[in-house]
């Protein structure tokens, strides 16, 4: 049996726990079902005590065993939920120790959504590139430098270290694991049980809200920015913008870069592609309408700052929304 630990905690994000509770469940029905030999999935709640722990949304979960009784080696795979008490630094002492002392000994460790937070401050994420909830994705680099923090893809493997984005992604991540183990067939008849992708399309940028950078202070940059949001599609050049808000480009693209983290080019873009998606949201028009609406000239354009900016093509994600053409 591969053994499969989720610790438990205070306010834990429920569906981090169920949905890979259920691929890992089902990948053995699967399994059974294909008539294959392998090893079958023991799936265990595990906690600091043996206490029921409330999530987040209300739902109590019970542990079956309490972690000071699990011998080192014994866990191959250790899957660590997210919840809301982990952003704040200075709690589950008890669980952050005890995941450093036994995720050495697993043969692969993985974290849904926040959970990153925990197997950073246990010191397992130094130096890798994980991932984790977009919103949560600036906090998270911050508080551990020594760690990459990429905010879009679903989930990410780095050696032994898995990482996925928010909640459902841990069900992403869990037949990806599945998959590893037990080969295509078998998640992908996990994946058609649970009625999901086996690979979702995109990156988790396509679910983001936009998350746009603190309104500058500095006049000539603000009065930019607002032209841009005003009119995304103007034909904007840098020395359109400069004139505009009179200063030299050569200190416009200076001080915006300063000042907004980024060129006035690429600004540009991601004004661009978040326009054109509010309008594949919600309106029932042709691409090259989105397009010349957006500032992109042609529907290829259009693609190609979608796949560029959030993986997935203006076409597909019209479809995931739902709103006919």
């Amino acid at each position: 049996m591969r053994q499969i630990a989720i610790p438990l905690y205070p306010r834990h994000q429920p569906l981090d726990v169920v949905g890979p509770h259920e691929v890992f469940a089902a990948a053995n029905d699967a399994l059974d079902h294909l008539g294959l030999a392998g090893d079958r999935y023991d799936i265990q709640l595990v906690a600091a005590t043996a206490e029921s722990f409330e999530s987040s949304s209300g739902l109590r979960l019970e542990p079956a065993r309490v972690i000071e009784d699990i011998t080192p080696g014994e866990i191959d795979t250790l899957v660590v939920p997210g919840g809301d008490s982990v952003r704040s630094a200075g709690v589950n002492h008890e669980l952050i120790a005890w995941i450093a002392e036994i995720a050495p000994t697993c043969r692969r460790v993985a974290s849904v959504c926040t959970g990153t937070f925990l197997l950073a401050d246990a010191g397992i994420c130094a130096g890798r590139r994980v991932t984790t909830h977009w919103a949560h994705a600036g906090s998270l680099a911050k508080r551990h430098p020594d760690v990459t923090v990429d905010p879009d893809p679903i989930y990410l493997r780095d050696g032994d270290l898995w990482t996925s984005a928010g909640v459902t992604a841990g069900i992403d991540l869990a037949l990806a694991l599945v998959e590893a183990d037990c080969g295509a067939s078998v998640a992908q008849l996990v994946a058609r049980h649970l009625v999901v992708y086996l690979r979702r399309p995109g990156g988790q940028s396509q679910f983001a809200t936009p998350v746009w950078s603190e309104p500058t202070e500095v006049a000539p940059i603000r009065a930019a920015c607002d032209l841009i949001h005003q009119r995304p599609e103007g034909a904007w050049t840098v020395a359109d913008l400069a004139a505009e808000v009179g200063v030299s480009e050569r200190h416009f693209t200076r001080l915006f870069r300063a000042e907004v983290g980024e060129s006035p080019g690429r600004y540009l873009d991601r004004v661009r592609v978040e326009a054109a998606r509010a309008i594949l949201e919600t309106e029932p028009v042709g691409l090259d309408v989105v397009a010349r609406r957006c500032g992109f000239g042609s529907s290829e354009t259009l693609r190609r700052a979608f796949h560029r900016r959030l993986g997935v093509s203006p076409a597909a994600y019209r479809r995931q929304t739902g709103v006919p053409t």
